[in-house]
């Protein structure tokens, strides 16, 4: 009960960090399933119509069920205590965007098992997307279940720009702000502006699928371009949803393991805020070849390749963080440091993308696919390795065994590389994506065994991860406030894991790299700002599992029609926002002689 009612950002990490790993599984197996078809020409693992469900639901649960929560987990898990801060702004709204999101990922998935999943490819193109291509009910799941899971991101990033912009320590000014805080700050604005462009696209194509509009249907006047512009212009910003934490993470792990502060800082800050703003200016990239016309190819390909110019910034500041650093390779040094290479190498195929005329050979090939799994498998979940390593301890209170984490990843990096990189003479050699078999003898055999042996390695590297999980938890939680010995932030000013409350006192800033700066100066912790007094708590509530159930049960009931089913689930969800309204919970409070009992028990 107490999981299902916490309001507590921590213990809603966690969560997400379970729900994340849930769905990473699911999105693993799909990608091992469809790697697996792909081993020999003219296999017959799995059928046609098998196939297309499993490249549809691969890209769909890793894109916005696997990596987003993992993302937020770490946001939950980090942002505040950076920050300085004993809470989220909201949070009630932060325990209602995990539930919504948990919902809609499992609406999703449970098309498995009612009638087919949807098969219309993960961007799901319309006319594919329409009823006259995809009969079963299964593109419906994909417009509900991920309009319900987008509703509980859109919660989670307005949730966070509030808690970023008000609830800063005193002295912690914008410009003191660790990298991580920065990134997941204009991560929140991208998803505030990105995400009702994805909602107003699925409820059209739930409204010409369910009640029968024409807004994509041409024999009826509607255009099937239309949604790809609106879907990228939510697509593309999402891959900078993806791809910014990451850069926050390897910022904040590579100056703590080379023990130097981050090069040019101010830098990587107005170069994530570029990024952010032109992300929003190249979404035409990924259509040069619907016809707009040359002068838009131009402009969609300069705009593109303009992006190049912050992210390079960004490489150069971390390899000159490294240069003459103490550097230690711990494992999340490891995946940091890995994931420097990769993601250029992504970044050098994503300029390679923009030159439009180049574009019409390389799209829909496999050459497309090596380049975002480069950039998001390359870049995010290597980043995410890295920050799990780094952050485990202040989570869970246990340091992952380090060996374990080194298997793991030199696993996991090699077998990436092995999986994609040959995926890009796949492409050039003229191998289409989103095929389920091919011809023998047309140079593409070899290639693809690699491929997939790379993948079941990549598969390894990941239980290895696992096993560590499992291995450290069976140890006692023991690990000291600062356990990597040079943490920079505030978050290792405090116990690990922290208590409730997490700061008995505000800290006072008096820098970047606030934690490192007391340090120096002779401190053990962080000076306060206030003096001990009581702290006041939200109190937990079940109101957003009940509301998140409303709206799972009504949205289940839309797509088949059923009326009186939307009706209970919408006003379960309404009576459980009338309830909130009205009865005002003022929470409760912890009083100073707790904190130092609870201080000495953690």
């Amino acid at each position: 009960m107490d999981w299902l009612t916490t309001v507590d950002h921590k213990k809603i990490g966690i969560l997400y960090l379970i729900a994340g790993a849930l769905f990473f599984g699911i999105g693993g197996i799909e990608a091992l399933m469809i790697r697996w078809q792909l081993i020999k020409p003219m296999n017959d693992f799995v059928s046609a119509q098998t196939f297309n469900e499993l490249i549809t639901m691969h890209g769909t649960t890793m894109i916005f069920l696997g990596v987003m929560p993992l993302i937020f987990a770490l946001m939950n898990a980090v942002v505040p205590l950076q920050i300085g801060a004993r809470d989220v702004a909201f949070p009630f709204l932060n325990s209602l965007g995990f539930w919504t999101f948990l919902f809609g990922g499992i609406l999703l998935n449970i098309s498995w098992v009612m009638g087919g999943a949807p098969d219309a490819g993960w961007t799901a193109y319309t006319p594919l997307s329409t009823t006259a291509y995809s009969g079963t009910h299964g593109v419906d799941f994909y417009t509900v279940g991920l309009q319900i899971a987008g509703l509980g991101t859109l919660i989670g990033g307005i949730n966070f720009l509030a808690t970023v912009i008000t609830m800063r320590a005193p002295g912690m000014t914008f410009m003191r702000m660790p990298m991580f805080t920065w990134t997941a700050f204009i991560t929140s604005a991208i998803i505030l502006f990105a995400f009702p462009a994805i909602t107003v696209g699925l409820v059209l194509l739930s409204f010409d699928r369910i009640l029968g509009a024409n807004f994509f249907e041409v024999s009826n006047g509607g255009n099937p371009v239309l949604w790809q512009h609106i879907f990228w212009i939510f697509g593309h910003p999402e891959v900078y949803i993806l791809i910014l934490p990451a850069f926050g993470v390897i910022s904040d792990v590579i100056p703590t393991f080379a023990r130097k502060r981050l090069f040019g800082y101010s830098s990587m800050v107005f170069a994530t805020i570029l990024i952010a703003f032109l992300g929003f200016m190249v979404w035409a990239h990924h259509m040069f070849t619907t016809g707009m016309g040359p002068v838009a190819n131009a402009l969609f390909s300069i705009s593109t390749m303009l992006i190049a110019v912050p992210t390079g910034i960004k490489i150069f500041n971390w390899l000159f963080t490294l240069w003459g650093g103490q550097i230690r390779f711990t494992a999340a040094n490891l995946y940091a440091s890995g994931f420097i290479p990769t993601f250029v190498m992504g970044g050098v195929t994503g300029v390679m993308l923009a030159s439009a005329p180049a574009d019409y050979q390389f799209h829909d090939t496999y050459f497309v696919v090596a380049h975002f799994h480069y950039v998001i498998v390359g870049g995010l979940v290597l980043g995410l390795f890295a920050g799990l390593h780094y952050w485990w301890p202040k989570m869970f209170g246990r340091v992952l065994d380090e060996k374990l984490g080194k298997i793991g990843f030199w696993f996991f990096i090699i077998g990436f590389h092995l999986t994609f990189f040959v995926q890009h003479f796949l492409g050039l050699m003229g191998m289409q994506r989103r095929i389920f078999t091919y011809l023998p003898n047309q140079g593409f055999d070899t290639l693809n065994l690699v491929s997939t042996v790379g993948a079941l390695m990549m598969g390894v590297g990941v239980l290895v991860f696992l096993l560590n999980v499992v291995v450290t938890t069976r140890r006692p939680a023991d690990a000291p406030n600062d356990p990597w010995e040079d943490g920079r932030t505030l978050e290792w000013s405090i116990p690990s894991p922290p208590p409730e409350y997490n700061f008995k006192q505000t800290p006072l800033v008096r820098g970047l790299d606030a934690y490192w700066k007391e340090k120096m100066a002779g401190h053990t912790e962080m000076t306060p700002a206030e003096p001990v007094g009581p702290i006041h708590m939200p109190s937990a509530s079940i109101l957003p599992f009940v509301m998140s159930v409303g709206i799972f049960v009504a949205g289940l009931g839309f797509m088949y029609h059923q009326y009186i089913v939307v009706g209970l689930g919408l006003v379960v969800t309404f009576a459980c926002m009338a309830i909130r309204s009205l009865y005002d919970d003022h929470g409760w409070h912890i009083d100073p002689e707790e904190t130092t009992e609870k201080g000495v028990k953690a």
